[in-house]
C-alpha cells in the first residue's frame, strides 16, 4: 500500500501535494527504506540529514530528509525533498566543513520538486 501511494504522488505530480501528503511521503520512505543519515554537531540549523534511494517500478528515485534543529530545544523539525542522484555524494563530500553551505548548495536547489520544503523567505 506504501509504495502504491508513494508511486501515485510521483506518476502524477508532486508539486502541489499538501502538508499531511509530505508527512506520507516521509513515512513511506522511512518505513520501506534504509537510509544513509550525515549528522551536523557543529551546526546551528541542520541536526542531520538521511539520504535514500527508493526504486518504484524499476525506477530510482532520490529522497533527503532534513532535520532542522528547534530553538531551545533538542528536537527538530523534518522536511523531505526529492533529489537528485548526485546529492548524496556531493553533500557528504561537503557537510562536514559546513552542513548549512552544503545544505543551500546540493539540497536547496530541489526544494520545489515535492513542494514539501519550508519556506525560508
Amino acid at each position: 500500500m506504501k509504495n502504491i501511494l508513494l508511486s501515485l504522488i510521483l506518476v502524477f505530480g508532486v508539486s502541489n501535494i499538501n502538508a499531511q501528503s509530505c508527512q506520507e511521503v516521509m513515512e513511506s520512505v522511512k518505513s520501506d527504506n534504509y537510509g544513509t543519515t550525515y549528522t551536523s554537531y557543529n551546526s546551528d540549523a541542520i541536526s542531520n540529514v538521511t539520504f535514500y534511494d527508493v526504486m518504484v517500478d524499476y525506477q530510482y528515485y532520490y529522497f533527503a530528509i532534513v532535520c532542522f534543529k528547534q530553538k531551545n530545544s533538542y528536537g527538530c523539525n523534518e522536511y523531505i525533498y526529492q533529489v537528485s542522484s548526485r546529492t548524496k555524494s556531493n553533500y557528504s563530500m561537503s557537510y562536514s566543513s559546513s552542513a548549512g553551505k552544503a545544505f543551500w548548495k546540493y539540497i536547496e536547489p530541489h526544494n520545489s520538486n515535492l513542494g514539501c520544503a519550508p519556506d525560508f523567505d
